[in-house]
Order: C-alpha cells, then sequence, then structure tokens
C-alpha cells in the first residue's frame, strides 16, 4: 500500500496538530496503521497503532495526549496531537502492518513523513 502523510508543521508548545495519513488500495480496512517519530540523532519511536478492529495503543510518552483514528471509508489515517510539547518536535512517519505492535519490524509500508515542530 502506498501511504502519504501530511498536516505536519511548526506550533507553539501547548497547541494542537492532526497528522494525516492517506493510503491507496481497496484493502486499506484490513491494515493496523502506525505513526512512528524520528527526532535528529534517535532512534525511531513508536507513537500510536490501531488494529483493523479498531483497538489502539499509545507510546508512553504521548498517552493522554494524542489520539490515532482511522476512517476506512476515506482510507485515512489521524493523529490527533494535542498538549503538544517540544519533545514532539520530530518527523512523522505512518506505516502499514499485519498486527498491533510497537515495533517498526512489524510494519512493511511506509509512507514519506511529516515534519512536525513545537516551539518553547
Amino acid at each position: 500500500v502506498q501511504l502519504q502523510a501530511s498536516g505536519g508543521g511548526l506550533v507553539q508548545a501547548g497547541g494542537s496538530l492532526r497528522l494525516s495519513c492517506a493510503a491507496s488500495g481497496r484493502t486499506f480496512s484490513t491494515y493496523t496503521m502506525g505513526w512512528f517519530r524520528q527526532a535528529p540523532g534517535k532512534e525511531r519511536e513508536f507513537v500510536a497503532a490501531i488494529s483493523s478492529a479498531g483497538s489502539t495503543d499509545y507510546g508512553d510518552s504521548v498517552k493522554g495526549r494524542f489520539t490515532i483514528s482511522r476512517d476506512n471509508a476515506k482510507n485515512t489515517v489521524y493523529l490527533q496531537m494535542n498538549s503538544l510539547k517540544p519533545e514532539d518536535t520530530a518527523v512523522y512517519y505512518c506505516a502499514a502492518g499485519a498486527v498491533l505492535r510497537r515495533s517498526w519490524r512489524n510494519y512493511y509500508d511506509w509512507g514519506q513523513g511529516t515534519q512536525v515542530t513545537v516551539s518553547s
């Protein structure tokens, strides 16, 4: 599946952004969709994931602030990010996989990434 992430930008601390990831193909509803992020000099970090059945999981650093959702009719997964902090600054990637896992190794299709910058 091909993925196109969008919605990144520059926001002040405490603000909000909503990322979108549009997918091609007719089988979007069968995929687990995940969001990951990577800051310069740091490893890729799990942010959130949603299974085909709607189960969700969140990384500890974003739990309670971020919400992942999907619209299968639009082949799109969203990441609503609230109460943003400077440490949320990173390139955010969406990815498609088969199972709800936190490891990026379980995801086989990746979008191009969208930059999120949170100023203090």
